[in-house]
């Protein structure tokens, strides 16, 4: 790999130590012991951090991923519906990125837990597919290895008899299914089921909910509008956002829309605290990294850990970020987490780097230094993009990685 040219350490400030990007020694350290390797704090949610994980998992296995369970559409968002559950997608995504496909049986239970039913077929042929695999006659299922077949069909035959008969399953992941039946059997407790799979496919990093409540996001727009639903706000089921967001909320729920903020877990705070570094990432700006930030007590947990805060910029079109420059979205990062604080008196940083690709054309509005300067985030720019990817610019995994190992 190519890499961009070594920025002189006296220029990284809010490090206690001097560090050339990328830290190649450092690196090659990590990858020799990745169960020794950093604690990199992810609040995201979505796939957008997916491929990240993957490549994490050669350097680390003490990855912490704070995951939103506020997801409403698709699969998670049928499933919430007729159960009555916290948003279990994008958990079960991450799990699966984190997985040890080494270990026998792991990628044959990926590649289940990521297969979808058609969405051309009939109720009855769904139900007769689902049935099929429950049975272990599916090729798929007959592949895992027992006992990890066995507790999977388990599962999944609890959603199927708990299954009210209007549960639409076209598009229907399988993984969800299986990790709703899990949520059913283990008395709705979601972090014993997170638990369990990610033992089961022996995640290399340690996957959370950031909270374990059944709500959902509620936005304000500028023009006065209020759209309630995950699903309504990220332009991927719906058209696109036609006016900013003013303001995100957590509310107990779609109909009533009553707001609410959760207070994060004593043992959710020891996770923060425990961080080698809190990473930013990208993703959905407001409903997989702004509504992690939510809950009472996560900025408070953050100002506390004096390890680096980096935020990664998405590249391309965020529909999210409607009339946000990079500074726009530092400040109102920024501005999220100073609520936790009585008056917004904050006196700990709760942001030191911004990390980009070195070509400002790679992002929605103009990237002002300046700007960055005056909110107290030093900007980083490297060679990030994917130079091989198709479409949109998109950032290199491996780079990106390289990067924020460098930085702990």
């Amino acid at each position: 790999m190519k890499y961009p040219a070594s920025v002189e350490p006296q220029t990284v400030h809010h490090l206690r130590r001097g560090v050339r990007l990328p830290d190649r020694l450092r690196i090659a350290r990590y990858q020799k012991a990745p169960e020794y390797g950093p604690r990199i704090l992810f609040f995201s949610g979505g796939t957008a951090l997916n491929p990240l994980s993957r490549v994490l998992v050669d350097y680390t296995h003490n990855s912490i991923h704070f995951t939103t369970p506020f997801d409403s559409g698709g699969s998670s968002g049928k499933l919430r519906s007729a159960f009555n559950i916290p948003g279990i997608g994008d958990l079960r995504s991450r799990i699966m990125a984190l997985a040890d496909r080494s270990v026998r049986g792991n990628t044959e239970v990926c590649q289940l837990f990521s297969l979808r039913l058609p969405k051309d077929e009939s109720q009855a042929q769904l139900q007769s597919r689902v049935a099929t695999i429950v049975s272990g006659r599916d090729e798929l299922m007959a592949s895992i290895p027992s006992p990890m077949r066995q507790l999977i069909q388990r599962y999944l035959d609890i959603l199927v008899e708990a299954m009210p008969p209007h549960l639409d399953l076209r598009g229907a992941s399988i993984g969800n299914l299986v990790m709703a039946g899990g949520y059913i059997n283990n008395l709705e407790n979601i972090d014993s089921v997170v638990f369990l799979f990610s033992q089961l496919v022996e995640a290399r990093g340690f996957v959370t909910p950031t909270v374990n409540d059944n709500l959902h996001l509620a936005a304000e727009l500028k023009d006065g509008t209020c759209v309630v639903g995950q699903h309504l706000l990220c332009g991927k089921e719906a058209e696109p956002i036609a006016s900013p967001i003013a303001s995100l909320r957590i509310v107990d729920s779609m109909t009533s829309g009553q707001t609410v903020r959760p207070t994060l877990s004593k043992r959710r705070i020891d996770l923060i605290s425990e961080a080698d570094l809190i990473c930013y990432p990208m993703g959905s700006f407001y409903t997989s990294l702004i509504a992690n930030l939510l809950p009472a007590g996560v900025a408070r947990a953050i100002a506390e850990n004096p390890c680096p805060k980096v935020y990664i910029p998405n590249t391309g079109i965020d529909p999210e970020q409607l009339g946000m420059s990079p500074a726009d979205q530092v400040d109102r990062l920024i501005t999220t987490l100073e609520a936790d604080f009585e008056n917004g008196d904050c006196r700990e940083p709760l942001l030191d780097f911004v990390v980009m690709d070195a070509s400002p054309d790679a992002y929605q509005g103009n990237v002002s230094r300046r700007r960055l300067d005056e909110l107290g985030a030093q900007l980083i720019t490297s060679d990030l993009i994917d130079a091989l990817a198709d479409g949109p610019p998109r950032i290199d995994a491996v780079k990106l990685a390289h990067l924020l190992l460098s930085l702990t």
